[in-house]
């Protein structure tokens, strides 16, 4: 994928994840998480952080995955 497209996927995505973060912990609190039956003993910040490279790589893996799919079907079009 070009450098350029790389962009498409970073920027928009990296806000998303944001966004996500937001409305998220607008409703969980990170104290009471709970992992595999156990209360999650990590600090706020550090929920909050690994929450948000979390949904960044997700929102970024399904934009990167749209970019692709667009790319190919523009590659196959001018054939």
């Amino acid at each position: 994928m070009p450098a350029r497209s790389w962009m498409w996927v970073g920027w928009p995505s990296f806000l998303m994840a944001g966004v996500l973060e937001m409305l998220v912990f607008a409703v969980v609190d990170p104290r009471e998480l709970h992992w595999q039956g156990g209360a999650l003993d990590w600090s706020r910040p550090a929920v909050y952080t690994v929450a948000f490279f979390l949904f960044w790589a997700v929102i970024a893996l399904s934009s990167a995955l749209s970019v692709w799919l667009a790319q190919d079907l523009r590659r196959r079009s001018a054939d």
